[in-house]
């Protein structure tokens, strides 16, 4: 089927034609032709205001399957980023059993032929993520994992971590970490602040991360390869990153978009959606993360979507789970984001970074190329309500709000999907 969008403005910096407002016509799954003219297609979508970039690409998400199905599984999870404008997903090995062996990469991955999102495997350094003992990660590597990690919770032990750097080191392999002392912030709910001290909660204190962003840094110094620190925070793990690539380190890391929204004072109300690890903070560290992204300290940003039913979340505070649905609101989250750095950065962050740190191939918007593409109109409004709501869980603060941008077509693999 031969659709063509028109006056859409590319937004792809790889292509000769980004931040060009040009009619595009994609036809068998290719990008036929890019210009001014209109040729016949048989389905017409006016992308008039609309951005064109390359599929979103998350470098962090939990579909709980298998294992805990009642929360999300690989078709409802799919069925949300594909809302949210995501082509590739990248899912964290937390599931039950763990992604360890070559039959679970396989169970994640078996559906891509015939999927518009396509499912990457990001397998477990450590047995069951129990931080003891390593899984056979070049045997997992072969088998197609993308990268290394325990995943939602932190490489707590210093030996794994250095061991894991230099095991995969030969591979040049990729070692994912959420930099956490799970000392520092056993029991903690909530950030470590003004507002945890008026509230009488427990807090997270932002040394819990620094101390293993530092730990990180000095193991990765000690050993070579390539590390990557998952949903930092803190205004000094900014820093603390920030002279680690100064000092020609391989190092990467990731933003959580909730993390440069929400700040601690949302929890005030005690709603548990607001509950995630690591916790909002203070709007200085907001206003670091922020000016992170736009120095190119912070590489990526990712959804850390992690659904949970609501018998872990309709809880007191202190008992329910950690984390968030946002694939599918990732966008929409980011406006006012967008308004500081500029959408042209924030779709960098989503699109063409975090597939060069996973090494997955990078799609061009230019004739003669696979239609791996996501269309948004970031002015659009529409209603985030249950119905709308993709994904099988209802842990998101959004729901139930009037949003501010919408994806209108996602293209990928051959299929298409216009809203």
């Amino acid at each position: 089927m031969s659709i063509l969008l028109t006056s859409a403005k590319i937004v792809d910096k790889k292509s000769k034609h980004h931040l060009k407002v040009l009619n595009v016509l994609i036809n068998k799954g290719k990008i036929e032709y890019i210009g001014s003219k209109t040729p016949a297609a048989k389905k017409i979508v006016n992308a008039k205001g609309c951005m064109l970039s390359p599929g979103l690409c998350d470098m962090q998400a939990n579909y709980a399957d298998p294992g805990f199905e009642q929360k999300e599984d690989l078709s409802t999870g799919s069925e949300a980023a594909c809302y949210g404008g995501f082509t590739d997903v990248a899912l964290v090995p937390n599931t039950q059993p763990v992604i360890q062996k070559k039959n679970d990469i396989k169970y994640l991955v078996k559906g891509n032929r015939t999927s518009l999102v396509q499912l990457c495997a990001i397998a477990a350094i450590t047995i069951d993520t129990k931080g003891e003992a390593l899984t056979d990660m070049l045997d997992l590597a072969e088998s197609g994992a993308v990268a290394f990690s325990d995943g939602l919770k932190p490489l707590w032990n210093s030996d794994i971590l250095l061991k894991s750097l230099q095991y995969i080191k030969k591979i040049d392999g990729l070692v994912i970490d959420k930099p956490e002392d799970k000392w520092l912030s056993l029991f903690g709910t909530m950030h470590e602040g003004e507002n945890s001290a008026l509230l009488g909660m427990k807090g997270i204190p932002s040394l819990a991360e620094e101390l293993a962003v530092s730990r990180d840094i000095e193991i990765l110094t000690y050993t070579g390869g390539r590390l990557h620190l998952s949903n930092i925070s803190t205004e000094k793990s900014v820093k603390l990153i920030q002279r680690a690539k100064k000092k020609g380190l391989n190092i990467t890391c990731d933003v959580a978009a909730h993390q440069l929204v929400f700040d601690d004072s949302y929890v005030k109300e005690f709603d548990a959606n607001y509950k995630v690890s690591p916790p909002f903070r203070n709007t200085s560290d907001i206003k670091a993360l922020t000016k992170g992204l736009e120095d190119g300290t912070i590489d990526a940003i990712v959804s850390s979507h992690q659904p949970h039913d609501q018998e872990c979340k309709q809880l007191e505070f202190d008992m329910a789970d950690f984390g968030i649905i946002s694939q599918q609101t990732l966008l929409p989250m980011l406006t006012k984001v967008a308004e500081t750095i500029g959408w042209e950065l924030v779709l960098e962050k989503l699109t063409n970074n975090p597939r060069e740190i996973l090494r997955l191939s990078n799609p061009v918007i230019d004739e003669g190329q696979e239609a791996n593409l996501m269309l948004y109109n970031p002015k659009q409004k529409w209603q985030y309500t249950r119905e709308a709501n993709k994904s099988k869980s209802l842990n998101s603060p959004l729901l139930g709000q009037e949003l501010t941008g919408k994806i209108i077509a996602v293209f990928n693999n051959g299929q298409h999907v216009i809203f």
